[in-house]
């Protein structure tokens, strides 16, 4: 009888990864308690107030962070990142290469799209199981839509898996015609980058500058009217370089 009373206190620490407090929070994101309730009050954090107690899902933060890396939430924290961390993986072709695009993508809906371009990474090595992460792309969309507007989506996975992801990388899947993907403006997405992302490594430079170099129309223009891989890959490339030279970076 008594060994089963202790095992009871067991059970709510098992949902402590899926419901956290201020404290856990601030532990988790690296900044005090204060922030965190400035920031969840504003609207900016995702939490929900159960009387007079903030509380908030792990999976909802997870993502939340991989939207401030992207640049796909605009109001975002000044979270300062370690200078070692900020130099890792600099460059962008160390996790693309012109082998990592499809030129014309044949799929016609949001599903097929993400089965054709897992299928590009499978293909390349790149992740262990197609049907794992064709699932988990389509997870991260129900959330929330990874088309942020003007033709372009940033997909990625929901959690990190650094079982499955055998190494960060990017695929790049371009659609002449559009495919209806729930963007924001509501206009068909042309582009889509998809992210190969592991644990611990969120703060990769490349990732939150893709959406910078992507703002940019001449850059779109470019790929849209790129005749194969390699140009595609050069034109990335020199938008990556571009950003580099703005006054506007590291602001």
């Amino acid at each position: 009888m008594s060994t089963r009373l202790r095992k009871i206190p067991d059970k709510p620490i098992e949902s402590i990864d899926k419901l956290m407090t201020v404290r856990q929070v601030a532990g988790y994101l690296n900044v005090n308690e204060r922030t965190v309730l400035k920031l969840v009050a504003d609207g900016a954090l995702p939490g929900v107030k159960i009387g007079n107690q903030w509380r908030f899902r792990k999976a909802m933060l997870d993502t939340w962070l991989d939207d401030q890396m992207l640049g796909v939430i605009p109001k975002s924290p000044e979270v300062s990142l370690p200078a070692p961390v900020a130099r890792r993986l600099l460059s962008l072709s160390s996790c693309f290469q012109p082998s990592h695009v499809i030129l014309d993508v044949q799929a016609d809906s949001k599903n097929e799209v993400v089965e054709e371009l897992a299928g590009l990474a499978a293909r390349l090595g790149l992740i262990r199981d197609k049907t794992w992460f064709v699932g988990a792309l389509i997870e991260r969309e129900n959330v929330m839509p990874s088309a942020t507007g003007n033709g372009v989506a940033f997909l990625h996975t929901l959690q990190r898996h650094p079982e499955q992801i055998l190494r960060p990388f990017m695929v790049l899947g371009r659609s002449l015609q559009g495919v209806d993907f729930d963007a924001l403006d509501g206009a068909p997405t042309h582009l889509f980058f998809v992210l190969g992302l592991k644990f611990h490594q969120l703060h990769l430079p490349w990732l939150a500058k893709l959406p910078q170099m992507c703002a940019r129309p001449e850059t779109l223009r470019v790929l849209m009217a790129a005749p194969n891989a390699d140009a595609m890959f050069a034109a990335l490339s020199d938008a990556e370089r571009n950003l580099a030279q703005s006054p506007e970076q590291g602001r």
